[in-house]
């Protein structure tokens, strides 16, 4: 039996994506009438919006492929990365392919299965390709977060005492005077012996309240008076 596989990591790839559901369907089972198999004798598994950074046995569709396959049958993806992403994942599952019996066709690799010592080699190189540049993506958009901290621009959440003005790349952070002024009270109050509710209801009083314009939290000043006695 052909069992086939696709994968899209984003409902935007699914729709004009090269790596399209349709696109990999249309090349699982036109690899399958090339076999004699009509697109009804083939079954195909799909993971919707899963990354490929998730192993395959951790997908929903993946680890039901996993289940379902059989001696003899063969399974096919249109490409590397829509069923691996990583060098490690794809040799461990090599390996369970090859033990169960079962043919692997990576369409971009080899219209043929990838049986022997070769076709493990190119499956090799090309998942360390595709895991070397996922790794070396995250390092740019760290690279890319640092430099523009160090700039003074926006990154994530705001933190407490400051404020962003701006939006997107333009967007930088300045200091909040009021929630500067919020926090001396929290830790002045707090070395008196207030509790937290004491000191939000006392913060609210002389009118500092949180970004929400709601009596600050409890637990919030906790957060705070933790972080600024660190």
């Amino acid at each position: 039996m052909i069992l086939g596989y696709a994968r899209v990591s984003s409902a935007d790839q699914a729709k004009d994506d090269r790596s399209s559901l349709q696109v990999q369907t249309d090349i699982i089972e036109g690899f399958a009438r090339t076999r004699g198999i009509d697109k009804y004798g083939v079954q195909i598994y799909t993971d919707a919006g899963v990354s490929g950074a998730t192993k395959l046995a951790k997908r929903p569709a993946g680890a039901d492929l996993l289940r379902d396959m059989k001696e003899g049958d063969t399974v096919i993806a249109s490409k590397l990365d829509r069923m691996f992403r990583s060098a490690s994942d794809a040799i461990d599952m090599f390996d369970v392919f090859k033990a169960k019996g079962v043919n692997l066709v990576l369409f971009d690799i080899s219209h043929e299965p990838v049986s022997s010592g070769v076709g493990k080699l190119i499956m090799t190189i090309l998942a360390a390709v595709a895991d070397m540049e996922r790794v070396r993506i995250r390092e740019r958009t760290a690279e890319g977060r640092k430099a523009k901290k160090a700039k003074g621009g926006a990154v994530g959440n705001v933190p407490f005492g400051f404020k962003k003005i701006g939006e997107g790349r333009s967007a930088v952070l300045e200091i909040d005077e009021n929630e500067v002024r919020a926090k001396e009270q929290m830790c002045q109050l707090f070395q008196t012996g207030s509790g937290y509710h004491d000191i939000s209801k006392r913060l609210a009083e002389s009118g500092l309240l949180s970004r929400a314009g709601t009596p600050f939290a409890p637990a919030a000043i906790r957060r705070v008076i933790v972080e600024a006695v660190q």
